[in-house]
């Protein structure tokens, strides 16, 4: 029953949850019908730029000064062991909740095919295709792809792969990706050492991933083709296309079917776009735009090439917004706006940001790729991307770093705010509902921080379990309301559910102000009528208020701040917050609260590699029970 009762919970997250402002724009499909995009496709892989396997001087000249140390990841792989993923690693899931015990062995051996990929393609010696083709074979036996926090989707709801259902998930799709792009350039290579070796590869793929795709009757939840006003879409519709429509471009060259799983392609992704808002925003947070905003531009991408330009939305301002979400959210020194389940810290890949940002002729994006480059070599499962990355490497690298965004963002359709002022102060708020991907408890929630150091925080999300994704979810301290910037009303916190939301979300410019009611955020049982929560960002402070109407009075009213660093809440009325040698002075009036400073430990290794051994938790207790009443406190640097 344990089971059925998570498989319940995720299908309805993924599937039944309100969007906010759902439009059927259906972009791509406007653009062609299936006989006008059949005559547009670019046939039998002559849109592939890369080098045939066998041109030395064209792999020489793509992989430049980075050959050697493709070549070296290789040669660590050469004795590498591969490692099967047993039937109680899969069912560990369900028995502890945990998800690396099968995830962790399959993913050193999708990175072990990779690295070898890497190295004989920059090599082209054959060193490297024995060991490859033993890495192809295991995989080609395993049962599935899937993990096995997603296998639980399958008819019959359990963590071990049933063999007569195939599972297109996340990691499937990408392994299925990589593999096409295995099988097209390396398969005369591997026919010199057996024909069977490529037959059966081709014959995975097909299997596990472009039939199941094409059958009407196999429907995943992912693809939307359900999808009504009030269905969710998230990141992984265009990350699992994206992936889909690299196996129809590289596997099929029947025009017929091609132009078909194409088209099917894009009536899947409209749905994600119908879903999206057009402000641009993601929902999910910066750490999620890379799965989302940045899987759509790959998706996007692919779809231009394979039609030679002829359906593109490259140069639509939507896509343009979506991109541009990356670089302005996007505070300094690694620290980002984080909502929902999305880290505090990142940045995002540099490669894919500056070809986003050419793409749509976005100069900061270009610009904001140059300061976040790293100039490390990736190593992932995602073989189109390093490919990408290897093609304008240089580019990026020649490119000046800038970072300029406006001093007020605001997105109107997703409710999020941006300000910032030129002391240094940078203020972020949300108004949303509680039923968003990844959602969080977080209603009229906000962060600030101080030249670049997070100050009032949002902690983020712990390590993913069973218990992340299922009817156990907001049992979780992370993603409750009573741990993030808000109040807790009559004893009572937020809700869960897409009818708990904020209302009267407002943004004025010239008063750099916004506001919202988050009594809808709460239950019936909070008793409150109205909860008006405004800040206001006014020279070197933020200031906060809370004006409220309760039906009855239950219980003292609490008010949270999240924070990390040094805190000192001796002072009556004062708290002053100490993070990488800024301070900032948080202040309330003690006629009307009582303080107390709770020390969060962090035993999650998720949260600790970001705030350290503990954050903390402010908690304003009201020394009265009043049915009405105005709160104040504002926050500013010392």
């Amino acid at each position: 029953m344990k089971i059925v009762r998570i498989i319940t919970f995720i299908l309805l997250s993924l599937c039944v949850s309100k969007a906010s402002a759902y439009v059927e724009r259906n972009l791509l499909q406007q653009m062609t019908n299936p006989n006008l995009l059949k005559s547009a496709l670019v046939l039998n892989q002559k849109w592939v730029t890369y080098p045939d396997y066998t041109d030395r001087v064209g792999w020489d000249k793509l992989f430049g000064a980075t050959k050697s140390e493709y070549i070296k990841r290789g040669e660590q792989q050469l004795n590498y062991e591969w490692k099967v993923v047993k039937a109680m690693d899969y069912i560990e899931f369900e028995r502890s909740g945990s998800r690396q015990v099968m995830e962790t062995p399959f993913g050193d051996n999708n990175l072990a095919m990779i690295d070898l990929l890497m190295a004989e393609l920059a090599e082209g010696k054959g060193r490297f295709i024995p060991q490859l083709i033993n890495g192809v074979f295991h995989t080609c036996e395993m049962t599935s792809w899937a993990l096995s926090a997603h296998l639980i989707t399958q008819k019959i709801h359990r963590s071990l792969p049933d063999h007569r259902e195939q599972l297109i998930d996340l990691t499937s799709g990408d392994l299925s990706s990589m593999l096409s792009w295995v099988y097209y350039l390396l398969h005369n290579e591997f026919d010199k050492v057996n024909p069977s070796i490529a037959v059966r590869l081709r014959y995975e793929l097909e299997k596990r991933t472009i039939e199941p795709y094409m059958n009407d009757a196999n429907y995943y939840w992912w693809q939307a083709f359900r999808a009504t006003p009030t269905t969710m879409v998230n990141n992984w519709n265009p990350w699992c296309n994206s992936n889909v429509l690299q196996c129809l471009m590289l596997l099929e060259n029947d025009p017929e079917k091609l132009a078909a799983g194409v088209y099917r392609t894009m009536q899947s992704v409209d749905r994600f776009l119908n879903y999206v808002h057009s402000d641009g925003a993601c929902e999910e947070g910066p750490s999620y735009w890379g799965h989302a905003g940045g899987k759509l531009f790959d998706y996007l991408d692919l779809l231009s090439t394979i039609t030679a330009g002829k359906v593109s939305l490259l140069g639509h301002p939507m896509i343009k917004n979506i991109g541009e979400y990356i670089s302005r959210s996007y505070i300094g020194d690694g620290w980002v706006v984080n909502f929902a389940d999305a880290s505090a810290k990142g940045g995002g890949d540099a490669p894919l940001i500056y070809r986003f940002g050419k793409a749509v002729g976005s100069n900061e994006m270009i610009h904001f790729a140059a300061l976040m480059n790293d100039r490390k070599l990736p190593r992932n499962r995602d073989f189109y991307r390093t490919m990408q990355t290897l093609l304008i490497r240089e580019e990026l690298e020649a490119t000046t770093p800038n970072h300029v965004t406006p001093l007020q963002i605001w997105y109107p359709e997703t409710e999020f705010c941006y300000m910032k002022n030129k002391s240094g102060m940078f203020f972020a708020a949300k108004g949303g509902y509680n039923d968003e991907s990844h959602n969080h408890n977080d209603a009229g929630s906000f962060s600030v921080w101080i030249n670049n150091s997070p100050i009032l925080i949002d902690a983020g999300v712990g390590t993913y379990t069973r218990q992340t994704f299922s009817s156990e979810r907001y049992s979780i301290w992370t993603m409750q309301s009573n741990y993030h910037n808000l109040p807790m009303i009559n004893g009572v916190a937020q809700q869960n559910g897409r009818n708990y939301k904020a209302t009267q979300v407002k943004f004025d410019s010239k008063k750099k102000m916004f506001s919202a009611d988050i009594a809808t955020a709460y239950p019936e049982s909070a008793k409150v009528k109205s909860w008006t929560r405004s800040y206001v960002l006014k020279g070197d402070k933020l200031q906060i208020n809370d004006t409220f109407e309760l039906g009855e009075t239950i219980e003292k009213n609490i008010v949270h701040f999240m924070t990390w660093g040094d805190v000192d809440s001796s002072v009556p009325g004062k708290v002053i917050i100490s993070v990488n040698g800024q301070r900032a002075l948080l202040t309330y009036n003690p006629a009307q609260f009582d303080t107390v400073l709770e020390a969060i430990p962090l035993t999650d290794k998720r949260l600790s590699d970001v705030w350290g051994k503990q954050i903390y938790r402010i908690i304003l207790k009201a020394k009265a029970i009043t049915k009405t009443g105005d709160y104040t406190y504002s926050i500013k640097q010392l």
